[in-house]
């Protein structure tokens, strides 16, 4: 027999999807089979595998070691040592390594559910290749380091960030450390309730307020995006998304703006392909703005990418649940060494 006793990062989810992420290579028949059976038990009853579960519940598999290795997707000489829902050593070890490797990541604020991070640029958020490295596994790293996190119970939830910042762009990363807390961060996100701040220093000279929009086209061959004034009726394009983008003017010269972005919806590199699209476009930004002015930051500054910063969130009032305690708060990120140096040279203070 095999117990699981449901801890935050588990609860808040159905039964039989729980089943179905802590036995994996089990077909739904067969699951649902043992629900009824009594070989899958929650609290010493049978389920159904609708019910919802909470802290403390606890569900027995009434299997052989042999059978519970077959469907958990662990190798059957390794049975009884993965037993308690142990993750293999080698994937514990990617995080830990993850942790130790990348560094100058900063927490702003945490409690049992949400984490929030200071991301600096150059490094990726999720990974785009199976050998990288990401904020993603970092965040498992810290989490077990600080024992927030227990190995085995990466076996049925593993926390994640959720919400993407480009490889160079540094600045506020929202994580759920437990299911709870990636459902409720999702679901201010999609429902954009949660408001997202960035600074960033374009070219030229802008005064007032604005609110930009137009359609978002994305070749993926590219990984450029072309910002369109309307959906075309055939040819690329025809997918292109609705973006809407607002700035501030924070300071200005002849020459530069310090900008203070909301992004109001968020698509891919939406905040430099719109600026862009203005004549206005980010310094240091090679893929949309003017290399020679980049060439020039990067000579004396060694600035290789956008000066892009996610800088400041603000989560909805009236939030119930996990985020109760962040009703209407307001997080900030410092801005980075290099971009406050820029900012104060180009007498944008």
């Amino acid at each position: 027999m095999h117990s699981v006793t449901i801890g935050n990062n588990q609860a808040g989810q159905r039964l039989d999807k729980f089943l179905k992420k802590y036995l994996p290579e089990a077909g739904s028949g067969f699951l649902y089979k043992m629900l009824r059976k009594k070989n899958i038990t929650l609290n010493g009853k049978k389920a159904e595998g609708k019910e919802m579960l909470a802290v403390g519940d606890e569900v027995r598999f009434f299997f052989s070691e042999a059978t519970f290795a077959k469907f958990s997707g662990v190798d059957s000489t390794h049975a009884r040592s993965n037993m308690t829902g142990q993750v293999d050593r080698s994937t514990i070890s990617q995080y830990e390594t993850a942790y130790q490797t990348l560094k100058g990541i900063e927490v702003l604020y945490e409690d049992a559910h949400i984490l929030v991070i200071n991301k600096p640029a150059g490094i990726l958020t999720q990974k785009a290749a199976a050998k990288d490295i990401s904020l993603n596994e970092w965040l498992i790293g810290y989490l077990l380091s600080t024992k927030a996190l227990m190995s085995k119970e990466l076996h049925a939830f593993r926390p994640s960030v959720c919400n993407r910042l480009d490889r160079n762009t540094s600045g506020i990363v929202l994580c759920g450390k437990s299911l709870e807390g990636l459902q409720a961060l999702s679901r201010v996100i999609k429902e954009r309730t949660i408001q997202k701040f960035y600074q960033t220093i374009c070219i030229g000279t802008l005064k007032e307020d604005k609110l930009l929009e137009g359609y978002l086209y994305k070749d993926s061959t590219t990984n450029k995006v072309t910002l369109l004034k309307e959906v075309p009726d055939k040819g690329k394009g025809t997918d292109a998304v609705p973006i809407k983008t607002a700035y501030h003017p924070l300071a200005t010269t002849t020459e530069y703006t310090l900008l203070e972005v909301e992004l109001i919806t968020g698509r891919t590199h939406q905040i430099r392909a719109h600026l862009a699209s203005t004549g206005h476009a980010l310094i240091g930004d090679y893929k949309y703005g003017v290399r020679r002015i980049n060439d020039a930051f990067k000579h004396k500054y060694r600035l290789e990418a956008q000066l892009l910063h996610a800088y400041k969130i603000v989560f909805p009032e009236g939030e119930n649940g996990v985020l109760k305690a962040l009703n209407g708060r307001e997080i900030i990120a410092p801005l980075p060494n290099l971009f406050q140096q820029i900012k104060t040279d180009l007498r944008l203070n």
